[in-house]
């Protein structure tokens, strides 16, 4: 009778304790196996039995040897306690405060934490409106700025048929004290013929006193007073004429020479232009 002998090596089917022990929960292994009849010992494992050859004269031996079924680290525990951790809770990480905890009651600790939030609040407050102030007065006008805002001229200064310029914000002003004949000129003009049309009245306070800005509209030149062919200003850089009134006649200049914010101050008798 021939017989076959094979060995199969299988990955594990069941898990492992971490010492290496199959888990077998319903398996009592401090008792002696039952005998079934075969002795003390039970059969051998290393001989096949004998129903195994009462059929087609052939044996059957296989041997299998299995492998663990997961991995597996053997991890070892102690259960006898840190003595020199418990002596020293800072060696495990946690520092030991005890000794900066206040001493005093809670109401005490709130008191001086609102004091402490109130003076804060204050002394911030203060700060934000120094910065403030700080800020407007750097933007605000400085003297200089603020005398040339306004500027008074004495009308017993300038006699009649006569001009005077003056500096306002940094620009000329055009100051004519006009007679009869010349507000009688202005005024006869047929507004329908000119560039931008405006009457004399609509340009003066008083018909005596004409007060203008001495800037071309044209590219901002200064003109010439008593000048051109309207006895009024000329402007040489391009040609420009304007009348008595101030009003422009001929040339490229699309605009009458603008007129600025003025009042009379008749108690001292001066002209205020701003």
């Amino acid at each position: 009778m021939a017989a076959f002998s094979t060995r199969i090596n299988l990955l594990p089917t069941s898990r492992t304790l971490a010492s290496g022990v199959p888990f077998a929960p319903r398996i009592a292994l401090v008792h002696p196996p039952a005998s079934h009849g075969h002795g003390t010992h039970g059969p051998r494992s290393d001989v096949p039995p004998k129903w195994t050859g009462s059929q087609g004269g052939y044996a059957s031996n296989s041997r299998i040897n299995s492998l663990p079924t997961a991995m597996y680290q053997q991890r070892t525990f102690s259960t006898t306690p840190d003595r020199r951790t418990e002596a020293q809770p800072h060696v495990r990480g946690v520092p030991d405060w005890s000794a900066y905890q206040s001493s005093g009651k809670g109401e005490n600790t709130r008191t001086l934490s609102y004091f402490m939030v109130g003076s804060l609040g204050v002394l911030a407050a203060s700060g934000a409106k120094s910065t403030v102030s700080d800020i407007l007065s750097n933007m605000a006008a400085s003297a200089d700025v603020l005398a040339l805002a306004k500027i008074e001229v004495e009308m017993g200064s300038i006699p009649e048929g006569k001009n005077l310029i003056v500096k306002w914000r940094g620009k000329p002003v055009f100051i004519r004290h006009r007679t009869e004949d010349e507000i009688a000129e202005a005024r006869a003009v047929d507004t329908k013929t000119l560039r931008d049309p405006q009457t004399d009245e609509d340009r003066v306070q008083r018909g005596e006193w004409l007060v203008m800005l001495g800037v071309c509209t044209h590219l901002g030149c200064v003109p010439i007073g008593e000048a051109g062919d309207y006895g009024g200003w000329f402007c040489p850089c391009h040609g420009s004429h304007y009348d008595i009134s101030g009003r422009i006649r001929r040339g490229p200049a699309p605009l009458n020479l603008e007129v600025p914010e003025y009042a009379f101050n008749d108690d001292e008798e001066k002209l205020v232009i701003g």
